[in-house]
């Protein structure tokens, strides 16, 4: 039997607090120090599913890792070292309350809005006309704000300063930021066949004001990927694309009646459903980097995790 980590309880040196994501456990230690755990929870429409899909969160965190490593060149990120496929090791920072979300093509959350009649999303006007899944001539970012409880809110620029949530000149750096990251992500997905529809990236501060790249990037649960060979002819088609993310689980809530609308049920997640998206995140994988995915033994796979880190946090 595959086993998974849902929820944990590591006693950790130092520890201050542990926090509870959606996906993830965060636990704060002293000197600044953060330890996070990529669970095998799944979440959707800003919901925790009650079903695990195996080996999820060590497919999470090896991408992040990668992509992470692939970006310090463009902005130096919070990670250590992951000492376990399932773990990241980090400086903690003062977290900026936006998500930056930018987007190369009408799709997702956008897609949704566009079709119900909105014709601007967070104060940028998108063009009458255009059809599910068209390119838009240059990215738009469409920032939210981050809720540590239920949905995540889109909001303009004008918006964010005007609330004081950040300067002008904070705004623009994060801006500038937002889009070279966007850049080097699509060519990494480009030379695997693949097309890096949208993504967000989060920041935070160091102590002495330097910005730095937070959480994790390029991954599946915070972008959306098309297949390059197909996009074309499923477009001119009206077909949908085929997609490496999680907005095929989305789309199978949605067909199964469930949009994360107040008095809706979750519909039965069986045991095959919960084995197709553990593949659909393996080939998104290997996909992404050109490896073949190693499914790491599980059988004791809560305790591995907490000895694994135990023993990294001993020699920093």
């Amino acid at each position: 039997m595959i086993g998974t980590i849902n929820s944990t309880d590591f006693k950790l040196p130092g520890l201050i607090s542990k926090y509870e994501g959606k996906v993830r456990d965060v636990y704060e230690l002293e000197n600044q120090i953060l330890v996070i755990i990529a669970s095998d929870r799944i979440s959707a429409f800003d919901i925790i599913m009650p079903k695990m899909i195996p080996f999820k969160g060590q497919i999470l965190n090896e991408i992040s890792t990668s992509m992470l490593n692939s970006t310090k060149d463009i902005i130096d990120n919070w990670l250590i070292d992951s000492p376990d496929p399932n773990v990241s090791i980090g400086h903690k920072l003062s977290p900026i309350k936006i998500e930056m979300v930018i987007r190369g093509y009408l799709s997702g959350h956008a897609d949704r809005l566009y079709k119900s009649g909105l014709r601007s999303i967070c104060g940028i006007k998108i063009p009458n006309g255009m059809k599910s899944n068209q390119k838009f001539d240059n990215p738009i970012i469409t920032p939210s704000t981050k809720a540590s409880e239920g949905h995540d809110e889109d909001i303009s620029k004008e918006e964010i300063i005007k609330n004081g949530l950040l300067t002008i000149d904070q705004y623009e750096e994060i801006e500038s930021i937002t889009k070279k990251l966007f850049v080097r992500g699509s060519e990494i997905a480009q030379e695997r066949g693949l097309i890096l529809v949208d993504t967000k990236y989060e920041f935070g501060y160091r102590d002495n004001g330097k910005l730095v790249l937070i959480d994790e990037i390029h991954t599946p649960d915070s972008s959306r990927y098309f297949y390059q060979d197909s996009y074309e002819e499923n477009f001119n088609k009206d077909k949908p694309q085929k997609q490496l993310s999680k907005e095929f689980f989305r789309q199978w809530l949605i067909e199964n009646g469930f949009s994360g609308k107040r008095g809706q049920a979750l519909p039965d997640i069986t045991n095959q459903t919960v084995i197709d998206v553990s593949n659909r995140y393996i080939e998104l994988y290997e996909g992404l980097t050109g490896n073949k995915f190693v499914k790491r033994d599980t059988s004791n796979l809560y305790n591995d995790i907490e000895s694994n880190t135990l023993s990294f946090l001993k020699d920093i």
